[in-house]
């Protein structure tokens, strides 16, 4: 279990410590903050039971120990307060002022609006959030504490939850604190996250450590005194602090499990961190350790004058001590520090040492980068996609022939750098040449080499709309997409009418443009399109995508005009069949009532048969469940009449049912959050999850999952079946 910080606050800590730091704070704003928030959370609890006040309570307390201002602070005792009780936004501004009120009001989610999915639910809060925090950034880092304190106390949510929380965590939250800056935040993020998504690999890690943590402890106690030691030979401003840390374990598990590292391969799994107070002071030290120790070959990363995305800066390298170990030294001033262990938080907690707004308007640029990005698409969704492409932790370092350095997400392409360097250079690429060799464009660059881009001379020059499939970065789909969006519109709209069409045919839908232009604009508003024309343009172009809109659609169109579904029907079947409320065809029966059997749960897509009990309707089962198996195999006559030929109608209405899945795995370190990750990435909600491990040594894992539709479930069957060590994975209902 990761050391969590789950300590239970009370506005007395918060206070005592505002006292012992001195750092000007509004005492009596923070208190009337507090009162208002314990009264309108008095009643309720949280899922452990506890007063629901603590919880606000604790995220304060984060920002506090962050460094940021009263108002920041006010906010988070408030930040529930218009989304989970009486009070309003007006309420909040009238007592505590104009930017206390628009921080509660960036960080409090969207009404739930009926007609969202799940996912669009979570792209529209992550947008809302970013175009808060585009304004004031303080939004973005009260949601991070907010989602930390919940990370502390998530053991006490179902299980389901847990692994949905943790898997929104890694992929969205802690890639932002990340980019922010904020590694204190980050490294606590990802460790909860890997806890609750492959607890079997952390613990391995977590006794992996434990069993050296002497030898450990010992080691860098020693490494840390040899380095004070000839540190005292040099003049320095102030004496440098020497610490000493482990790198955390979900950056183990990274190098160990996802890279395919041995432990002897991780030479940065040992640290020691030294801070100065300049530059200089800086290449000193380095010289001074590289006289002492052996450098290990391209281990050496000059972070001070290449500075990372999110502002990082240090120097880094590798060295090989007596006893044959590798380690890492990091060098770094005071305010390097600051910025690497707070992030944009230091803005605020040492904002009379940090001089300029540079390097803070560097740290939040990206966000008006993905805002943009995000202009050019109709998805709501893809959002969430650039958040975990775009904004990822790991990144690569590119040069342009210049000598200038780029950063892109791991797996970026040629076309994803032409891009990068100017919209117009992307539009008008036809090759690239990467350490002075002609590459493909669908090659993916690696940190270090030399990247030149071959263009074009007609300025008329656009993309081909195969790149859409080849770029890594949302910047350069987005800038593609835009170009076919302005320069192409008539052939989008007819390529987007054609596509729409092909797949009503295919499902039998029979809707009217009439028809679908109510829809669009009455029922689809967030996807931006209004009329016809716009909806076919926005298929066409990409930037919507029909596999994820159909489903949506056709259940508006059901709904609306639900007096039409027989329209999907063959006059042969409307006269030899009933159709039932649940969009299924019973063979010579009229006027009854019909229900799933509970035993096999069928789905729509399956083979099916009805049964008919006397005063109960007919019950509908899988051609493949067991009981009606076993019902056939007795011969009964009478039992057999019984037995009712059924069919899924073309229009079935599509319902959620829960099929269990067992999969059988060889048991492996990383294994939970692999198949958690397949699973996660069709896109449907996990409502149970559980391990056994079995005698030959092989596990299995049973996870319940809400489906709709046969080719649902194959298409989660289909995913675990990639995923490595997993020997089956089969449906058991029925």
């Amino acid at each position: 279990m990761p050391e969590i910080h789950n300590e239970t606050y009370t506005i007395d800590m918060i206070i005592s410590k505002i006292l012992t730091e001195d750092r000007g704070y509004d005492i009596t704003k923070l208190i009337a903050a507090y009162d208002y928030a314990a009264k309108c959370h008095e009643g309720q609890v949280r899922s452990s039971g506890e007063p629901y006040i603590i919880h606000p309570v604790a995220v304060t307390y984060i920002l506090l120990e962050l460094g940021m201002d009263t108002d920041t602070l006010c906010a988070a005792l408030l930040h529930d307060v218009v989304e989970d009780t009486s009070a309003t936004k007006e309420d909040v501004q009238k007592r505590f002022g104009h930017d206390v009120s628009m921080l509660v009001d960036g960080v409090t989610k969207l009404a739930k609006i009926p007609t969202f999915t799940k996912e669009q639910q979570q792209a529209e809060n992550v947008m809302k959030i970013l175009l808060a925090m585009s304004q004031d950034i303080r939004v973005m880092i009260i949601k991070l504490a907010d989602r930390l304190h919940n990370m502390r106390t998530l053991q006490f949510r179902p299980v389901f939850k847990q692994h949905n929380t943790a898997f929104e965590t890694m992929n969205v939250y802690a890639p932002i604190a990340h980019r922010l800056g904020i590694t204190s935040v980050q490294e606590e993020l990802e460790d909860l996250s890997f806890y609750y998504l492959d607890p079997f690999a952390y613990a391995d890690i977590e006794s992996m450590l434990e069993q050296t943590k002497q030898e450990r402890e010992a080691f860098i106690e020693s490494i840390k005194e040899r380095i004070a030691q000839r540190c005292r030979n040099l003049e320095f401003m102030t004496p440098p602090q020497i610490d000493g840390r482990v790198k955390s374990i979900y950056g183990l598990y990274k190098k160990l499990y996802i890279k395919h590292k041995d432990i002897s391969q991780i030479y940065d799994k040992y640290a020691v961190r030294v801070i100065v107070t300049t530059e200089n002071e800086c290449y000193s030290v380095l010289g001074l350790v590289h006289d002492m120790f052996r450098p290990i070959p391209n281990r050496f990363k000059d972070y001070i004058a290449n500075a990372k995305p999110n502002g990082y800066q240090s120097l880094h390298t590798s060295v090989l001590g007596k006893e044959g170990i590798p380690f890492e030294v990091q060098i770094r001033t005071w305010e390097m520090h600051a910025n690497a262990e707070y992030g944009v938080a230091a803005h605020w907690k040492y904002k009379e040492k940090i001089q300029g707004r540079t390097m803070f308007d560097s740290r939040i640029a990206w966000i008006r980068q993905v805002l943009e990005t995000q202009q050019a698409s109709d998805d709501p969704q893809e959002l969430v996609e650039t958040l975990k492409n775009d904004i990822a932790p790991d990144d690569i370092v590119v040069m342009t022939p210049k000598g200038d350095s780029i950063n892109l997400p791991v797996g970026s392409t040629v076309i994803d750098f032409a891009y990068h360097i100017h919209t117009k250079i992307g539009h008008r690429t036809i090759g690239a040449k990467v350490d002075g060799r002609i590459v493909q464009l669908s090659y993916q660059l690696h940190t270090g080499e030399i990247c030149e881009i071959i263009t074009a001379k007609d300025e008329d020059k656009g993309p081909n709309r195969n790149w859409l499939e080849i770029v890594k970065t949302n910047e350069a789909r987005a800038k593609i997409r835009a170009w076919f969006k302005k320069e192409r519109r008539p052939e989008n709209i007819a390529d987007g009418k054609a596509q729409f069409e092909r797949e009503t045919r295919r499902i039998h839908m029979n809707i009217t443009p009439e028809q679908l232009e109510t829809i669009l604009v009455e029922d689809l508003k967030q996807q931006s399109c209004t009329d016809l024309e716009n909806f076919y343009a926005a298929l066409g172009y990409g930037g919507l995508s029909l596999p994820k809109l159909m489903p949506r659609l056709r259940e508006c169109y059901l709904k609306r005009y639900g007096q039409s579904e027989q329209q999907m029907v063959s006059v042969h079947n409307l006269r030899k069949h009933r159709h039932t409320g649940l969009g299924i065809l019973v063979d010579g029966q009229d006027n009854l009532d019909v229900k799933l059997a509970r035993c096999c749960c069928p789905l729509q897509g399956e083979k099916i048969v009805g049964f008919a009990t006397l005063g109960h309707g007919i019950t509908v089962h899988s051609q493949d469940c067991k009981r009606y198996k076993e019902s056939i195999a007795k011969n009964d006559p009478e039992e057999v009449k019984r037995w009712l030929p059924a069919t899924w109608a073309n229009d079935a209405p599509a319902s959620e049912m829960k099929a269990k899945i067992d999969i059988l795995c060889v048991n492996r370190i990383g294994l939970l959050n692999d198949i958690t990750a397949a699973i996660n990435e069709v896109h449907l909600p996990v409502v149970d999850f559980s391990f056994h491990m079995q005698k030959n040594g092989n596990a299995m894992v049973e996870a319940t999952i809400a489906v709709s539709s046969r080719s649902q479930l194959d298409s989660v069957l289909s995913k675990l079946m990639t995923v490595r060590d997993v020997i089956s994975a089969e449906r058991t209902n029925g």
